[in-house]
């Protein structure tokens, strides 16, 4: 049995790794995502390799296995499943489950998961709209521009909110983007730093690009 922090650098390297396929991730992005130093990354890398979960080449990055991909794809199916629960089940707000997710991935049997996604129906997507892997670890992260990139002036709707933490979830509540919200990008204003909106009910808002840069959008 993986341990849990075995399963929290799989699942880390199987994030960043999404964002270039093919390639290697490096050793300090590995570390930022985790928090913790390059040294212990180095160490932890290393003795994932001797288990066959990962290949690392120094100086250059890792990459995960066959092997350990398919348990990184059940540790974010846990985290993601864990999540939706929370929200749709337990009630709890949607900025706040992240990190309860992070400590009850570890813990669950996958009896339970299986009850979860069929209690759920079977969902394709957490509350944050990222993909769910499903029972075989199978899943296809969608690549989706953002407000920053997306066409304007065409109708639209939020499909993910790729930044989870606590305050900017909070910002997307209290501005009524959350997944699934209709939209139309009308203007950006790159002196200004702002992106205008047009919401389904009427509402106009702007964003800062750096906010608008993390919604991102489906056609």
């Amino acid at each position: 049995m993986a341990t849990s922090t075995v399963e929290d650098y799989l699942k880390a390297i199987l994030l960043e790794q999404q964002h270039n396929p093919e390639g290697l991730v490096p050793m300090g992005q590995v570390g930022a995502a985790l928090g913790v130093s390059p040294g212990t990354v180095t160490a932890m890398v290393k003795t994932l390799a001797d288990s066959g979960l990962v290949t690392y080449e120094p100086y250059s990055g890792v990459r995960l296995t066959t092997a350990g991909r398919q348990l990184a794809a059940h540790v974010l199916r846990r985290h993601r499943l864990i999540e939706l629960f929370l929200v749709q089940v337990m009630k709890m707000n949607w900025s706040e489950v992240h990190a309860e997710a992070e400590e009850l991935e570890h813990a669950v049997s996958e009896r339970l998961i299986e009850r979860m996604d069929e209690m759920l129906g079977f969902p394709s997507t957490d509350p944050h709209g990222d993909p769910i892997p499903d029972v075989h670890g199978v899943f296809e992260p969608a690549v989706l521009p953002s407000l920053l990139t997306c066409e304007l002036g065409a109708p639209l709707r939020v499909g993910r909110v790729a930044d989870q933490s606590r305050e900017f979830l909070q910002l997307v509540e209290r501005r009524g983007l959350k997944p699934g919200c209709p939209l139309r990008v009308e203007s950006r204003d790159e002196a200004a730093d702002t992106v205008d909106l047009r919401l389904e009910d009427g509402t106009s808002l702007s964003l800062g690009f750096r906010a608008a840069s993390k919604i991102l959008v489906v056609g």
